[in-house]
């Protein structure tokens, strides 16, 4: 059901040499639904860095659902939690957005006073 629950996201957390963004995402999406959360991202150590250092990743639908439940436009979205997108291919299912960990502590904080 997840590594770390911050609801409302759950927290699939990898420390791994050649992450699988993608394939992390599906997993983080599917221990949401099991634990009862409407969101399932995936948090990944940069290897040579502290975990402070991590990269957080939100599926597109995710990325989507969220900015709309703080009631942001995209741009805003963007610049405000500084995301990158990662659209690699043709396969919209192994494109995702990704931000620091400071910046999605900051949007975790927005999200729950959005709720």
């Amino acid at each position: 059901m997840g590594d770390v629950h911050a609801v409302p996201f759950v927290l699939e957390c990898k420390n791994v040499k050649r992450p699988s963004v993608p394939g992390f995402l599906r997993q983080a999406e599917v221990e949401a639904v099991h634990a009862g959360f409407p969101y399932g991202v995936a948090v990944v150590k940069v290897p040579r860095q502290g975990p402070r250092r991590g990269k957080v990743h939100f599926t597109i639908r995710t990325w989507t659902r969220v900015r709309l439940a703080v009631g942001l436009t995209a741009g805003d979205m963007t610049d405000r939690y500084r995301f990158t997108p990662s659209l690699r291919g043709l396969d919209t299912g192994k494109w995702y957005m990704t931000t620091d960990l400071e910046s999605f502590s900051a949007l975790l904080r927005d999200v729950r006073s959005a709720r």
